[in-house]
């Protein structure tokens, strides 16, 4: 018998599950360590935390984002294709991420029109320059 306990050896293969790969966490490369180390920070934690709490909280947000993103491609697999709204599906129950990620949604549309206006007001510019 093992002297490893149940509870750590699954923990172990629902990381690597979750990571999407068969490599051991260590092995994964991590994506966002120095973003979590900010919002860490900003969320009260030491300016420079532990590598081993930033890794715990990357797998976290791995494991979260890549089984929310499992099951709206299971939902947009019933129309032949994903939308942002699969996901709001799946966050309807959880008003306040719910209601971020319509104004993130927002802010991207607005920014998206500045942006169009910005680019044929330049035109302008320099249509009129060229006469």
């Amino acid at each position: 018998m093992s002297n490893t306990p149940p509870a750590a050896s699954t923990a172990s293969s629902s990381k690597s599950k979750a990571a999407g790969t068969s490599q051991a966490p260590e092995k994964r490369k991590s994506l966002f360590q120095k973003e979590l180390q900010h919002m860490m920070y900003g969320f009260g934690d030491e300016q420079n935390p532990l590598p081993e709490s930033v890794a715990l909280v990357e797998d976290i947000v791995v494991e979260y984002v890549t089984d929310l993103t499992h099951k709206a491609q299971e939902i947009g697999s019933k129309r032949g294709r994903l939308l942002v709204d699969d996901f709001l599906y799946l966050i309807r129950k959880d008003l306040p991420k719910l209601n971020r990620c319509r104004e993130l949604l927002a802010m991207q549309e607005e920014l998206k029109q500045a942006r169009k206006a910005f680019d044929v007001d330049e035109d302008l510019k320099q249509n009129l320059a060229n006469d």
